[in-house]
């Protein structure tokens, strides 16, 4: 009996033709096993249900679109196309599409961004600051022809005129929407000339609102050193970057009637601090002159005089005190003088003279206190007391 022998490798490649011929692209719904992403951007998995595994691949180029991350135990459905491997020679999927199975893939990612993101701490409410009681700057992040920035203006220079606006167009929605949102918020914190950020958009659909679902806009937002408010979609829409500000506002208007004080009422509280200022005024100068009244009624002239009395005889005492002082002083100064007066005479050679005693000079003016000093015959000059 003849019959054909395959090879391994030539049946394989049968199989593998007969496999990707007869299977258009197609859907598969299973659960995601033994998930791995690889460091070349590539995914592989298995699909399972209770009767069989299928084993799937989904290359870079296809899931950098993905904006959910495959997890194991999650349901999902994959579009591919089914072809053979022929190194193992097993069949698999090649997935270049994939859905969460029972919820939407938009929703999927963002409960998954929203727990990550609050297990880091982004929605803490120890972070989030106050918002400035008098902002000079208010900046906003949003469309530039939008109904949102004609509310928010309208609603700013309705209530607070003096507060400058300043704007920053940028995208709402769409490819690169979130990266220009990011970075209009991070040009105002380098800027530094805001005082509190109002970042949103009008409402619309959950793909609508993406852009400030994304995990850029969210972690700009974080890193802000301006306070933000987030004001994106309807009361009803909650997005990422409602939780990661400081302020949800549930619309635009209502980000902007948070922002600013209403001027209105400012005037009316200034005037009412008025009142209470003059009032306290009016009320500290009836207490003193209350106290001073009382303190008049007190000083009787009978008082003032006993006062008057007192002074004087303060008056005689010292003035008894500084006349003794002066007249010890003068009794001091006298001897004292007496004291130098007798030794100036000491010194005093005409008092000697007094005593007997007498000064030889020679005709030159020359006292001679030797014998020595003259001659016989010369003549000398005597100093005597009287006479001489």
């Amino acid at each position: 009996m003849d019959f054909k022998i395959y090879k391994v490798g030539e049946l394989t490649r049968l199989v593998k033709d007969l496999v990707e011929e007869s299977f258009p692209p197609l859907w598969v719904e299973g659960e995601v096993s033994n998930f791995v992403h690889h460091g070349s951007g590539h995914m592989y998995f298995s699909l399972k249900d209770e009767e069989a595994v299928l084993r799937a691949v989904f290359f870079r180029q296809y899931n950098s679109r993905l904006l959910f991350r495959p997890e194991n135990g999650m349901q999902v459905l994959a579009r591919g196309t089914l072809t053979v491997y022929e190194r193992n020679g097993q069949y698999q999927l090649m997935v270049s599409e994939m859905r969460p199975s029972g919820t939407g893939a938009l929703q999927l990612a963002f409960e998954q961004l929203k727990a990550r993101l609050e297990a880091e701490g982004l929605f803490a409410d120890e972070r989030k600051r106050p918002l400035p009681v008098f902002p000079r700057v208010v900046g906003v992040v949003t469309s530039p022809t939008g109904a949102a920035v004609r509310d928010i203006i309208s609603v700013i220079s309705r209530r607070c005129p003096p507060a400058r606006i300043v704007i920053y167009p940028v995208r709402v929605q769409g490819e690169g929407a979130a990266a220009e949102i990011a970075g209009a918020i991070r040009a105002f914190g380098r800027w530094g000339g805001a005082d509190v950020l109002i970042v949103g958009r009008g409402g619309g659909s959950l793909e609508d609102l993406w852009a400030f679902n994304e995990e850029a806009v969210a972690r700009a937002i974080f890193d802000s050193p301006i306070p933000v408010i987030s004001a994106v979609g309807h009361q009803t829409d909650f997005t990422i970057a409602d939780f990661t500000a400081d302020l949800r506002a549930p619309t635009p208007s209502a980000a902007a009637e948070y922002a600013v004080p209403e001027a209105a009422e400012l005037v009316l509280g200034l005037e009412e601090a008025v009142r209470r200022l003059i009032s306290a005024q009016r009320y500290i100068l009836d207490i003193a002159g209350q106290r001073l009244d009382g303190l008049e009624r007190e000083i009787s002239l009978k008082k003032l005089a006993s006062r008057l009395d007192r002074l004087a005889r303060e008056r005689l005492v010292l003035a008894g005190r500084l006349k003794r002082a002066v007249l010890n002083r003068l009794e001091t100064a006298r001897l004292d003088w007496a004291r130098l007066c007798g030794a100036l005479d000491a010194l005093n050679p005409a008092a000697v003279l007094g005593r007997g005693f007498s000064i030889v000079r020679t005709a030159g003016g020359q006292v001679v206190s030797d014998s020595a000093q003259v001659s016989t015959g010369q003549e000398v000059e005597v100093l005597l007391s009287r006479g001489g």
